[in-house]
């Protein structure tokens, strides 16, 4: 079975990032990932709304009755 490790390789050495395989000798297959791929990044949003959000109806059924929905008719 194949297992996968993540690991920066600098200067010679190997620096795992995650638990160390517990191997004393194994075949390895290294794919060289470049420095320049995109880091996926979180947006984030500003302090200045933190706690202003309000729910104004049930999260589950609709805030107005179906009879008013204008969509519907």
């Amino acid at each position: 079975m194949l297992k996968s490790y993540e690991a920066i390789f600098e200067d010679g050495q190997v620096r795992w990032l995650t638990d160390e395989p517990q191997v004393s000798s194994a075949r390895v297959i290294v794919t060289i990932l470049e420095d320049n791929t995109p880091q996926v990044r979180r947006r984030v949003p500003p302090a200045s709304i933190a706690g202003k959000g309000r729910t104004l109806g049930d999260l589950v059924s609709p805030m107005i009755e179906e009879e008013d929905w204008e969509c519907l008719k």
